[in-house]
């Protein structure tokens, strides 16, 4: 059999790979750091569906992270990760509050109810956090059989509008949510980014903070593709593994999201590349705050800037470089940061910026 080293192959590129843009921390691709962890797992045979080498490891790094009790399970994607978690911590009757604003409830295309068979009870937050007393406004009812009875509070660290939860916020939230006999889901599908700011271990916000189930991102730090959900409190869950393949979540050949989340995790990769996009949030939302008429919505946080300028402008920009509107009709965009952003790419963009807003 041929050397895959140096197998030859027919395809080819087809994108010019100088095109940035600030639509989503999707849009990068893998950090060489992770490609190369990819190829010292292949070759070989490993055990399938999670009995391999690389899947054991991980649960001692996940240990040095997240403490003795985690449990890691990888999954192919956020969204999958998401059900599979719900569903571990909640009754068939059972409904999870979050914020209106939550990926779970506007971005997983009904999956947590459709495929989870969760009710979401929603709260509007001015800033996407929730608090004990915004949970309130949903935790009640838990003896009316008319109602879905909530069970699980979620919340997302750092949260869909850039915003960080305190390592306080999180533990009061916690406790409040156990003292009504809840348990408690971390959508950490950029938790990276959230440790990074506040400057602290992810654990300090997570298993010290007493959450029982939390989401692991990597695809939006890094990697290829994969997430994890990692069980904190091994009594607050039942049959994850049962959950992770009735999901359509269980990887044949994991070994090979494992040893990503392995190079983001073992040293400082997952650091790094989220301290670097923070930075270059923070860049792109002092060079945007010397624009005339371009309002930043909230405090930047994390590696997204949201801001308000006039509809026409966004679409001219847009022809420029790729971003999203959040909110069309207010004239309310997105703009995020990747590990991979410049400074070069962050100025170029505040240039042209200015001179869409000069037109």
């Amino acid at each position: 059999m041929a050397d895959p080293q140096t197998v030859k192959t027919d395809a080819r590129r087809h994108h010019d790979p100088s095109v940035r843009g600030f639509a989503s921390d999707n849009y990068a691709g893998a950090h060489p750091e992770v490609l190369a962890a990819l190829a010292l797992a292949n070759g070989g045979h490993q055990v399938a569906y999670g009995g391999d080498e690389y899947t054991d490891h991980l649960q001692r790094i996940m240990h040095s992270h997240f403490g003795p009790t985690a449990e890691a399970f990888p999954v192919f994607n956020g969204t999958g990760a998401n059900v599979t978690a719900l569903q571990a911590l909640t009754d068939r009757w059972g409904a999870v509050i979050c914020a209106e604003s939550a990926h779970i409830n506007v971005d997983e295309g009904g999956a947590p109810e459709r495929m989870g068979g969760l009710k979401l009870l929603t709260v509007p937050t001015p800033d996407g956090k929730l608090t004990p007393e915004l949970i309130d406004r949903q935790a009640w009812g838990w003896d009316d059989e008319h109602r879905a009875m909530p069970q699980v509070v979620s919340i997302t660290q750092n949260t869909e509008l850039g915003t960080v939860y305190t390592v306080d916020e999180i533990r009061a939230i916690v406790d409040h949510a156990h003292g009504h006999g809840m348990k408690v889901h971390l959508d950490g599908a950029r938790i990276a980014n959230a440790a990074a700011s506040l400057n602290v271990p992810m654990r300090a916000f997570t298993n010290a903070a007493g959450v029982d189930v939390m989401t692991f991102g990597g695809t939006k730090n890094g990697m290829l593709f994969g997430e994890a959900v990692v069980v904190l409190n091994p009594d607050a869950v039942s049959h994850m593994k049962h959950l992770r393949k009735l999901s359509m979540q269980l990887a044949s050949k994991m070994r090979f999201v494992s040893v990503q989340l392995e190079a983001l995790l073992a040293k400082d990769l997952w650091l790094r590349n989220a301290r670097h996009s923070n930075e270059m949030a923070q860049r792109l939302a002092a060079g945007v705050r010397q624009v005339d008429g371009v309002e930043i919505l909230y405090p930047v946080q994390a590696n997204a800037v949201f801001a308000r300028l006039p509809h026409e402008v966004s679409e001219r920009l847009q022809k420029r470089f790729r971003f999203y509107f959040w909110d069309e009709a207010a004239g309310d965009v997105r703009w995020m940061c990747s590990f991979d952003t410049t400074e070069e790419d962050v100025d170029s963009f505040v240039q042209a910026l200015k001179e869409e807003m000069a037109r």
